[in-house]
């Protein structure tokens, strides 16, 4: 497959999902989310592409990765194309790389492979563990103050740029999601001149939560009714959506990985 091929099938994913939205289904929607949780380090396009030709994919990776990991792909086994940017040589060392197009790579799901078990990333199961501790530090070096308080007029939690405040009788799995629920307000609509309408924020910012409690291992709340006010009718701005709740998700679990 092509780069362009592969940027087709992504075209088409998305115009899918947009096709759903707009006919009331939010499920095609909620399994795109739990989908970026399992693959947060790729792009919004490239995990529609694996969703698209894999829904039940859960873990990729190349072949030589795989291997690496003494595990190998299966005989037989056809791979998911994705997208991959061909990076410029340097012409000399002071000069940066670049990109200077695209190529189509192609991954396989762990159920195409045999080998050694993989280690376990996170055993968390309804406890946020030491998570939660990560994600203060994560806020305290965005410069972001935190406070506690005891009544927030009916809010679990509020964000007001440098500022978060949460409800402090929260138990711990409720307390990580609406941290990174307010952590994800602070990313994607504070102070970067990015400010869409309200019901598209708090649904940006639920799906970040959604996405971030799912890869550390906690069950996440159920807003999937709401994750259709992402779309207005635009596949445009539900790809915007989609790219800055994919890049919040992608920040916050990176600082929560150990020795980050």
């Amino acid at each position: 497959m092509k780069a362009d091929q592969a940027k087709k099938l992504a075209d088409k994913a998305l115009g899918e999902l947009a096709a759903a939205l707009a006919n009331g289904k939010s499920e095609a929607l909620t399994a795109y989310l739990k989908a970026l949780a399992r693959f947060h380090d790729y792009s919004f396009g490239n995990v529609m592409l694996i969703v698209s030709q894999n829904p039940e994919a859960t873990h990729v990776a190349g072949f030589r990765t795989w291997k690496k990991l003494g595990r190998y792909v299966k005989k037989g086994e056809k791979g998911i194309a994705i997208i991959a940017p061909l990076i410029g040589k340097k012409q000399d060392a002071d000069e940066d790389r670049t990109v200077c197009g695209f190529r189509a790579v192609y991954v396989f799901d762990i159920s195409q492979t045999d080998g050694d078990d993989l280690p376990q990333l996170t055993s968390t199961t309804g406890d946020p563990g030491p998570y939660t501790d990560r994600l203060k530090s994560f806020i305290a070096s965005k410069g972001i103050e935190l406070h506690y308080e005891p009544d927030l007029d009916g809010a679990l939690g509020k964000s007001s740029g440098g500022s978060i405040r949460i409800l402090e009788s929260l138990d711990r799995p409720q307390e990580f999601e609406v941290l990174v629920h307010e952590v994800a307000h602070e990313l994607l609509h504070h102070n970067n001149g990015r400010r869409p309408a309200k019901v598209v924020r708090e649904t940006e910012a639920e799906a970040v939560a959604a996405v971030v409690s799912q890869a550390v291992g906690l069950q996440a709340t159920d807003a999937a009714s709401d994750y259709i006010q992402l779309y207005d009718g635009s596949q445009e701005t539900l790809a915007d959506s989609l790219n800055h709740i994919q890049a919040a998700a992608t920040t916050i679990i990176e600082t929560l990985e150990p020795g980050e």
